[in-house]
């Protein structure tokens, strides 16, 4: 389970720009995929030695995408080839940096968190996505190696539909597109879960509820958490504050920023629905020790004028006049059963039972 702060002690006293990885230790190499593309032709290389490429003039968009941020030389070596500003450097190896955007003049620097649902482990997991958007390049820094913009390559290759033909920031458009749509997919995960777990709030209101209601609370935080400031980039792409991206990329920008709107409204209402649950959780505890206390109280106050009845025939006195009664005995049974009967009768009409 994704943790909501990671220690950053590393970088303590060290000055702005300095390069150390904070994030989930990797042992993989960094891999490194060269694109390039136009209306009419399309390259992909795959395992760039460094990294290092002279960018063509325009049409031609060119798209490096790194794989793994953990070793820092590599990056650093990347930074170089490519005159990365250091602190963008410093955010891109600090992978618990929350959404962002800087502009840095001809760069536009972009932090967003990828998520997906992982099966097995029934849980969510986070992934930082780092973009720089130059004129005509986009360079991509992902936290580990995968396929989560396979299916946007897979366009490129086809020269489906408009994406051949526009630039490097409708491209950038288009891999903050696929993050939002693994946003739907994780609260669609999300919300089949709280159903099932709304059913055994009803039936079986134990422990182990309580631990999963807790733990899809503190889920819906790391969303709240990740999506958030997510919002509030695409809001400031969509504006139209920064130069680098064309007037026809940001129609569709606006429409990512309204997708982000959907998922935050659906984060608060998961949250408020397992708020709802918990005071379910609580009421129905409360409920059950109600009951028992009402059948306790019920045998308890049944059993006080029989055990009346017992410590009066219990007395050790010798001259007690029921005590020579041949049916003595037997009587005060029946007196007992009858007294008990009687007040269970009572309690019915009350509607105590």
């Amino acid at each position: 389970m994704a943790k909501l702060i990671r220690k950053s002690s590393k970088k303590a006293g060290l000055p702005p720009g300095t390069l150390v990885h904070i994030g989930e230790k990797r042992t993989e190499k960094t891999r490194i995929t060269l694109v390039e593309y136009d209306g009419q032709h399309f390259q992909e290389r795959n395992g760039v030695a460094d990294g290092c490429h002279v960018f063509p003039p325009e049409p031609v968009v060119t798209w490096v995408n790194v794989d793994g941020v953990h070793q820092v030389e590599v990056l650093e070596k990347l930074g170089a080839c490519f005159a990365i500003h250091p602190l963008a450097l410093e955010d891109i190896l600090n992978t618990e940096q929350r959404a962002k955007i800087e502009d840095y003049g001809e760069d536009l620097f972009i932090v967003v968190k990828m998520l997906s649902y992982d099966e097995e482990k029934d849980e969510i997991g986070a992934e930082q996505i780092s973009l720089i958007l130059r004129r005509n390049a986009l360079l991509t820094f992902q936290e580990k190696e995968g396929d989560d913009f396979s299916a946007v390559k897979e366009r490129l290759r086809s020269g489906k539909g408009r994406l051949r033909k526009m630039g490097a920031d409708y491209l950038a458009y288009t891999l903050l597109d696929v993050v939002v749509d693994g946003y739907f997919v994780v609260l669609e995960k999300l919300g089949e879960r709280i159903e099932v777990l709304e059913g055994k709030l009803l039936t079986d209101p134990g422990t182990q509820t309580l631990r999963k209601i807790q733990n899809l609370k503190r889920e819906m935080l790391l969303l709240r958490k990740w999506v958030w400031p997510f919002r509030e980039v695409i809001s400031s792409l969509g504006r139209g504050e920064f130069p680098g991206i064309q007037e026809s990329t940001r129609i569709y920008l606006r429409d990512v920023y309204d997708h982000a709107i959907q998922v935050m409204d659906t984060i608060e209402v998961f949250r408020d629905m397992l708020s709802g649950m918990l005071d379910i959780y609580l009421s129905s505890l409360n409920n059950r020790m109600s009951a028992v206390m009402k059948v306790l109280t019920i045998i308890a106050t049944v059993f006080m004028p029989l055990t009346f009845l017992a410590g009066v025939y219990g007395m050790n006195f010798k001259y007690m006049p029921e005590l020579e009664w041949p049916w003595g005995y037997p009587l005060v049974l029946v007196v007992m059963a009858g007294v008990a009967l009687f007040m269970l009768t009572l309690f019915r009409r009350k509607k105590w039972l």
